[in-house]
């Protein structure tokens, strides 16, 4: 790839190309990553939970927003909230695990607020109000406390 030129994808679309750890943090051009999400990908909401939770148990939270990111492009309307308070509670994490404890905090209560209204529907088995208290502990104890592992705090989707 051409380092002063913009990566493209094959539609001519801006896409970075560099490879990530598994955090997504962007690596050397030529240095070994791991695999990326496809995008775009239309999963039901129980393959959606299931890769979801592959990805943060292995410690991959930021592969894991992208899961919940095509759910809630995807899904229908009266889900959108649901699905993107859980990749924010990823990013969240992704973010608590990367040192960015103020980022972190923020989006972990963002990603809990959003997913309030679905507390007592607890949809497809998730864990609503447990995630919320686990994103709000979480929140904080990274502002006040080291960085965190991430596959050591991944939270459980369902009960």
């Amino acid at each position: 790839m051409n380092e002063t030129r913009r990566d493209r994808d094959a539609e001519g679309r801006a896409r970075n190309a560099r490879p990530r750890d598994g955090l997504g943090r962007p690596l050397p051009y030529g240095a070994p990553g791991v695999e990326r999400q496809p995008e775009g990908v239309v999963r039901t909401p129980a393959e959606t939970l299931v890769e979801a939770q592959r990805l943060l148990d292995a410690g991959m939270p930021f592969h894991a927003h992208e899961v919940f990111e095509d759910a809630w492009k995807s899904g229908p309307e009266d889900e959108r909230e649901l699905w993107r308070g859980l990749a924010q509670l990823a990013v969240g994490l992704t973010h608590s695990a990367r040192g960015n404890t103020a980022g972190g905090a923020r989006l972990l209560r963002r990603g809990a607020g959003a997913l309030a209204p679905f507390a007592g529907s607890g949809p497809y088995g998730i864990e609503v109000a447990g995630l919320s208290d686990w994103a709000r502990e979480l929140a904080a104890r990274v502002e006040s406390g080291p960085t965190v592992d991430a596959a050591a705090e991944a939270p459980r989707l369902r009960g």
